[in-house]
């Protein structure tokens, strides 16, 4: 029997995808994220969502002010595509540093989606023209049609939304974000090899199937979307996180919520996983006895694929255990409950 590493040395990890939200719940969850990671990409839903350049200007600037002066932490910014985007001002903050991609949400699809595309044919001309400057386009990859079960718009979408585009705009460089099924990994695989496909894979769809949401009764806080699918899925995701194929990368979807905006009649969507990413991911990567394959995707993959060069330093994990915390406060007003809270993880960054 070989014998299991105690300590793992990688690359700084990155987080490809991204909620920190604004204001008190900033601040609480920001540490979180920075103490481990050396970029990630922010994403845009908020209220009001971050729709232009000069927004993420300010949106930047108030990471950066939460950070402090000594942060090493990137945010990487995004814009939130709506029916009326402007393709010259996505042009100009991609040109001039701000934006390093464009967030598509469908209209309704989940938190703080109501701005969000309506018809896809609307932002042909946005996306046109980010094919021509190589700025990346983020998927959130689910149909919203109301006659599609829950379950199946993930699929649903990759043969009515994504096949179409891959076809209609063939250079435009694409990352569909946390994949939760058989067909999102298949057709990452199919294009990922030409470049111009990507896809994030988050801890919590590695971690769960849908039958945990309803384990001894509702579980809200294991609630998301793409809500978790059946067992088949969720080891074709484990497969594809570990195999190696740099098409593959991390992207958390860490969520937050307070609390009481999760144990209610209509709970929101999303699960905080900033408290352990890295731990929760290397939790995973262990069980498939592929430790060795961590560092790619958590720290090489995403660089590669955005035309960036991997974080210059590194982080020690160490097989020592924790228990992931009860609760995070924020501003003494609201608390966010981690994913697994009060569980034990093997894995913990050195030195914590």
């Amino acid at each position: 029997m070989t014998e299991q590493p105690q300590r793992l040395t990688i690359r700084r990890p990155d987080d490809w995808h991204l909620h920190i939200r604004t204001g008190a719940m900033l601040r609480a969850v920001l540490p979180l994220s920075a103490r481990q990671l050396g970029r990630a990409i922010i994403m845009p839903n908020l209220v009001p969502p971050v729709t232009t350049t000069e927004k993420a200007m300010a949106y930047r600037a108030e990471i950066q002010e939460a950070l402090g002066s000594d942060a090493r932490f990137q945010p990487l910014m995004t814009a939130y595509m709506t029916d009326g985007t402007d393709p010259d001002d996505i042009e100009r903050g991609f040109r001039d540093g701000v934006l390093t991609a464009v967030k598509l949400y469908p209209q309704n699809a989940t938190t703080n989606s109501a701005a969000g595309v309506s018809d896809i044919t609307k932002v042909y001309p946005v996306l046109e023209r980010m094919q021509a400057i190589g700025m990346p386009l983020l998927m959130h990859g689910e149909v919203t049609d109301k006659t599609v079960d829950v379950f199946d718009r993930e699929a649903v979408f990759v043969e009515l939304v994504l096949r179409p585009l891959l076809d209609r705009f063939p250079t435009l460089k694409i990352v569909m974000e946390h994949i939760t099924t058989e067909e999102g990994v298949a057709i990452v695989r199919q294009h990922g090899p030409s470049g111009r496909l990507a896809a994030t894979i988050t801890a919590h769809h590695l971690m769960i199937n849908r039958s945990d949401i309803f384990a001894g009764g509702i579980r809200p806080h294991l609630y998301c979307l793409p809500i978790a699918k059946r067992e088949k899925h969720r080891l074709a995701l484990r497969r594809a996180a570990t195999s190696g194929e740099p098409w593959f990368f991390l992207g958390t979807d860490s969520a937050p919520h307070p609390i009481g905006a999760k144990e209610t009649a209509c709970g929101c969507a999303g699960i905080f996983t900033a408290a352990t990413a890295i731990e929760l991911y290397a939790q995973v990567f262990d069980q498939e006895g592929a430790l060795d394959k961590l560092e790619a995707f958590a720290s090489l993959n995403g660089p590669r694929f955005y035309g960036l060069e991997p974080n210059p330093d590194t982080i020690t994990l160490e097989r020592s255990g924790q228990t992931v915390r009860d609760v995070l406060d924020v501003d003494g007003s609201a608390a966010v409950l981690p994913f697994l809270s009060g569980e034990r993880l093997d894995w913990r960054m050195a030195g914590e």
